[in-house]
């Protein structure tokens, strides 16, 4: 696994982690967000079509 590849699903991870601890403490608008960013960055733990 690369480096990239594990940054990228650091950065999803604490995402999810923020957008539930958001959510849990009354700030949805927040958790909306983070949960957003979230599934932005896990666009990039999508495979490829070219081989690594």
């Amino acid at each position: 696994m690369s480096l990239a590849r594990v940054s990228w699903l650091i950065v999803v991870a604490l995402c999810a982690i923020a957008s539930m601890g958001s959510f849990i403490t009354g700030y949805a608008g927040y958790g909306a967000v983070v949960a957003a960013v979230g599934l932005a960055a896990a666009v990039n733990l999508w495979p490829t079509s070219s081989p690594e």
